[in-house]
Protein backbone atom coordinates (compact mmCIF):
# COMPACT_ATOMS: atom_id res chain seq x y z
CA UNK A 1 0.00 0.00 0.00
CA UNK A 2 1.24 3.75 -0.57
CA UNK A 3 1.02 6.49 2.16
CA UNK A 4 -2.26 8.04 0.74
CA UNK A 5 -4.24 4.83 0.87
CA UNK A 6 -2.70 4.47 4.21
CA UNK A 7 -3.99 7.69 5.34
CA UNK A 8 -7.22 7.66 3.80
CA UNK A 9 -7.62 4.33 5.79
CA UNK A 10 -6.91 5.73 9.12
CA UNK A 11 -8.65 8.69 8.40
CA UNK A 12 -11.78 6.27 7.77
CA UNK A 13 -10.79 4.63 10.92
CA UNK A 14 -10.61 7.98 12.87
CA UNK A 15 -13.27 9.11 15.37
CA UNK A 16 -16.08 11.22 14.21
CA UNK A 17 -14.71 14.09 16.00
CA UNK A 18 -11.34 14.02 14.15
CA UNK A 19 -12.92 12.35 11.01
CA UNK A 20 -11.11 15.43 8.21
CA UNK A 21 -13.06 17.79 6.08
CA UNK A 22 -12.76 16.55 2.42
CA UNK A 23 -11.35 19.28 1.11
CA UNK A 24 -8.80 18.70 3.62
CA UNK A 25 -7.83 14.97 3.28
CA UNK A 26 -7.65 16.00 -0.45
CA UNK A 27 -5.00 18.27 0.25
CA UNK A 28 -3.46 15.95 2.48
CA UNK A 29 -3.58 12.52 0.26
CA UNK A 30 -1.81 15.00 -2.38
CA UNK A 31 1.00 15.84 0.16
CA UNK A 32 1.34 11.78 0.75
CA UNK A 33 1.16 11.40 -3.01
CA UNK A 34 3.77 13.76 -3.24
CA UNK A 35 6.17 12.51 -0.67
CA UNK A 36 5.98 8.69 -2.05
CA UNK A 37 6.97 10.06 -5.39
CA UNK A 38 10.11 11.61 -4.23
CA UNK A 39 11.06 8.50 -2.04
CA UNK A 40 10.62 6.32 -5.11
CA UNK A 41 12.84 9.14 -7.08
CA UNK A 42 9.82 9.88 -9.59
CA UNK A 43 10.05 13.65 -8.83
CA UNK A 44 13.01 15.55 -6.85
CA UNK A 45 12.78 19.36 -5.30
CA UNK A 46 14.65 22.22 -6.59
CA UNK A 47 14.03 24.88 -3.47
CA UNK A 48 10.54 24.13 -3.03
CA UNK A 49 10.10 23.47 -7.03
CA UNK A 50 8.90 20.29 -8.29
CA UNK A 51 11.34 18.56 -10.98
CA UNK A 52 10.11 15.28 -12.57
CA UNK A 53 12.74 12.75 -12.87
CA UNK A 54 13.46 9.62 -14.84
CA UNK A 55 13.07 7.18 -11.68
CA UNK A 56 11.03 3.95 -11.98
CA UNK A 57 7.64 3.02 -13.00
CA UNK A 58 5.35 3.72 -10.13
CA UNK A 59 3.30 -0.12 -9.28
CA UNK A 60 0.78 2.04 -8.13
CA UNK A 61 -1.89 3.35 -10.57
CA UNK A 62 -2.77 6.56 -8.70
CA UNK A 63 0.48 7.19 -8.06
CA UNK A 64 1.79 6.89 -11.95
CA UNK A 65 -1.19 9.82 -12.40
CA UNK A 66 -0.29 12.14 -9.85
CA UNK A 67 3.20 11.69 -11.05
CA UNK A 68 2.21 12.13 -14.90
CA UNK A 69 0.94 15.89 -13.50
CA UNK A 70 3.97 17.42 -12.32
CA UNK A 71 5.13 19.85 -14.92
CA UNK A 72 7.91 18.73 -17.11
CA UNK A 73 9.53 21.54 -18.10
CA UNK A 74 10.41 25.55 -16.29
CA UNK A 75 9.53 27.19 -14.92
CA UNK A 76 8.24 24.16 -12.72
CA UNK A 77 5.01 24.63 -9.83
CA UNK A 78 5.88 24.76 -6.22
CA UNK A 79 4.84 22.41 -4.00
CA UNK A 80 2.28 24.32 -2.63
CA UNK A 81 0.85 24.89 -6.12
CA UNK A 82 1.03 21.39 -7.13
CA UNK A 83 -0.85 20.40 -4.18
CA UNK A 84 -4.11 22.46 -4.85
CA UNK A 85 -4.62 21.35 -8.59
CA UNK A 86 -3.42 18.13 -7.77
CA UNK A 87 -5.80 17.66 -4.72
CA UNK A 88 -8.89 18.82 -6.61
CA UNK A 89 -11.41 15.84 -5.91
CA UNK A 90 -8.64 13.12 -4.61
CA UNK A 91 -10.65 12.10 -1.49
CA UNK A 92 -12.96 11.06 -4.06
CA UNK A 93 -9.88 9.56 -6.55
CA UNK A 94 -9.16 7.51 -3.03
CA UNK A 95 -12.57 6.30 -2.20
CA UNK A 96 -13.74 5.36 -5.46
CA UNK A 97 -10.31 3.26 -6.08
CA UNK A 98 -10.79 1.62 -3.08
CA UNK A 99 -13.98 0.23 -3.43
CA UNK A 100 -13.03 -0.96 -6.66
CA UNK A 101 -10.78 -2.96 -5.23
CA UNK A 102 -13.04 -4.29 -2.70
CA UNK A 103 -11.22 -2.25 -0.13
CA UNK A 104 -14.89 -0.54 0.95
CA UNK A 105 -17.78 -2.21 1.16
CA UNK A 106 -21.86 -0.62 1.34
CA UNK A 107 -23.18 -1.53 4.81
CA UNK A 108 -27.05 -1.66 4.32
CA UNK A 109 -28.72 0.80 7.41
CA UNK A 110 -32.29 -1.08 6.85
CA UNK A 111 -33.01 -4.71 6.33
CA UNK A 112 -36.49 -3.64 4.91
CA UNK A 113 -34.37 -1.30 2.72
CA UNK A 114 -32.72 -3.47 0.37
CA UNK A 115 -32.25 -0.85 -2.44
CA UNK A 116 -30.38 1.55 0.00
CA UNK A 117 -26.61 2.32 -0.47
CA UNK A 118 -26.22 2.66 2.54
CA UNK A 119 -22.81 3.75 4.65
CA UNK A 120 -19.52 3.03 2.57
CA UNK A 121 -16.96 1.26 5.40
CA UNK A 122 -14.15 -0.24 5.44
CA UNK A 123 -13.58 -4.29 4.56
CA UNK A 124 -11.53 -6.26 6.83
CA UNK A 125 -8.18 -6.64 4.80
CA UNK A 126 -4.66 -6.96 5.03
CA UNK A 127 -4.29 -3.15 4.01
CA UNK A 128 -6.32 -2.06 6.54
CA UNK A 129 -4.11 -4.05 8.69
CA UNK A 130 -1.02 -2.41 7.43
CA UNK A 131 -2.44 0.72 7.71
CA UNK A 132 -3.37 0.32 11.85
CA UNK A 133 0.14 -1.22 11.83
CA UNK A 134 1.45 1.48 10.70
CA UNK A 135 -0.16 4.14 12.31
CA UNK A 136 0.27 1.89 15.40
CA UNK A 137 4.48 2.06 15.25
CA UNK A 138 4.22 5.91 14.53
CA UNK A 139 5.51 5.47 11.59
CA UNK A 140 7.17 9.31 10.79
CA UNK A 141 5.59 10.22 7.65
CA UNK A 142 2.30 8.69 7.93
CA UNK A 143 2.21 10.35 11.78
CA UNK A 144 3.06 13.83 10.19
CA UNK A 145 0.56 13.80 7.62
CA UNK A 146 -2.46 12.95 9.67
CA UNK A 147 -1.47 14.57 12.45
CA UNK A 148 -1.69 17.69 9.64
CA UNK A 149 -5.66 16.92 9.49
CA UNK A 150 -6.18 16.27 13.22
CA UNK A 151 -6.13 12.56 13.32
CA UNK A 152 -3.66 11.46 15.27
CA UNK A 153 -4.38 11.13 18.72
CA UNK A 154 -1.24 12.15 20.58
CA UNK A 155 0.48 15.37 21.29
CA UNK A 156 2.53 17.08 18.42
CA UNK A 157 5.46 17.16 20.94
CA UNK A 158 5.29 13.23 20.72
CA UNK A 159 5.37 12.82 17.17
CA UNK A 160 8.47 11.36 15.96
CA UNK A 161 10.78 13.58 13.86
CA UNK A 162 10.82 14.00 9.97
CA UNK A 163 14.63 13.74 8.96
CA UNK A 164 14.71 14.21 5.10
CA UNK A 165 14.59 17.63 4.10
CA UNK A 166 12.19 17.65 1.00
CA UNK A 167 9.67 15.06 2.92
CA UNK A 168 9.95 18.29 5.58
CA UNK A 169 9.21 20.72 2.83
CA UNK A 170 6.27 18.80 1.45
CA UNK A 171 5.27 18.57 4.82
CA UNK A 172 5.20 22.22 5.61
CA UNK A 173 3.94 23.21 2.28
CA UNK A 174 0.44 20.52 2.93
CA UNK A 175 0.32 22.94 6.63
CA UNK A 176 0.71 26.37 4.45
CA UNK A 177 -2.37 24.77 1.98
CA UNK A 178 -4.59 23.99 5.14
CA UNK A 179 -4.50 27.07 7.03
CA UNK A 180 -4.88 28.79 3.81
CA UNK A 181 -8.35 26.58 3.28
CA UNK A 182 -9.55 27.26 6.80
CA UNK A 183 -8.96 30.83 6.36
CA UNK A 184 -11.07 30.81 3.11
CA UNK A 185 -13.80 28.56 4.70
CA UNK A 186 -13.63 31.29 7.90
CA UNK A 187 -13.74 34.37 5.36
CA UNK A 188 -17.18 32.54 3.84
CA UNK A 189 -18.36 31.83 6.67
CA UNK A 190 -18.51 35.91 7.61
CA UNK A 191 -19.48 36.61 4.72
CA UNK A 192 -22.24 34.84 4.30
CA UNK A 193 -23.20 35.67 7.87
CA UNK A 194 -23.19 39.41 6.65
CA UNK A 195 -25.47 38.43 3.64
CA UNK A 196 -27.91 36.81 6.52
CA UNK A 197 -28.18 39.86 8.57
CA UNK A 198 -28.64 42.04 5.24
CA UNK A 199 -31.64 39.74 4.29
CA UNK A 200 -33.34 40.02 8.03
CA UNK A 201 -32.63 43.49 7.79
CA UNK A 202 -30.30 44.20 10.34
Amino acid sequence: MTTPRDLLIIAMEADAGRSPERGDLALALAGAELIDLLNAQAVTLDGDRLVPSSGPTMTDHLLEAAATTVTPEAPYESVGEWLWRRGRGLTETYLAALEAEGQLTRQRRHRWMPFSAGQTVLADSPARRAAADRRTSREPVLTAIAAAVGIDDKPAEDAPDVDDDAVATVLAAVHDALRELDAERQRRAVEEAAMDNIRRGE
